[in-house]
């Protein structure tokens, strides 16, 4: 067991916002390598949303996240031969971390042309509370609550 922790890196904002979460968001997004690429489709996507919902993509994309972002989840806990489903508050971290990954995952899952295309989408129907990964945010909260009664097996 290491004595200390080790520190975390924080990413370097980027070019065009300033902002190291757009930085983390496109770090998940890449593939083999390819950040520039990764760039590229996360602005034009930006570029894309500015279009289609006539306001700043950016605002738009940070809307996104906060209505993805999950407040609990399930976690599995094994006692006395059961499994139990036990729900947890998400640490800030995870919650970041989990909002980005659907975003992602649920745009990669979508129909369209080019990926750009496919995030742009699914950024504006988080955005409105709608889409895939804000479907996945509350069927998580949905889960939590059905399995309310086993809060007291806490992890």
């Amino acid at each position: 067991m290491r004595k200390t922790k080790a520190k975390k890196i924080a990413p370097a904002p980027d070019s065009k916002y300033n902002d190291a979460l757009v930085t983390r968001f496109v770090n998940n997004l890449m593939w083999e390598g390819k950040k520039n690429t990764a760039f590229t489709i996360f602005y034009d996507a930006m570029d894309r949303v500015s279009k289609t919902t006539n306001e700043n993509g950016y605002e738009i994309w940070k809307k996104a996240l906060s209505n993805v972002t999950p407040a609990v989840e399930v976690r599995s806990r094994r006692i006395g031969g059961a499994t139990f489903q036990i729900p947890t508050e998400v640490r800030p971290d995870r919650k970041i971390s989990l909002s980005i990954k659907w975003l992602i995952r649920y745009s990669r899952e979508r129909n369209g042309r080019s990926m750009a295309e496919k995030l742009a989408n699914e950024i504006v129907a988080a955005a409105k509370g709608e889409g895939a990964a804000f479907k996945k945010k509350e069927d998580t909260h949905r889960m939590a609550e059905a399995n309310k009664a086993f809060s007291h097996f806490k992890v």
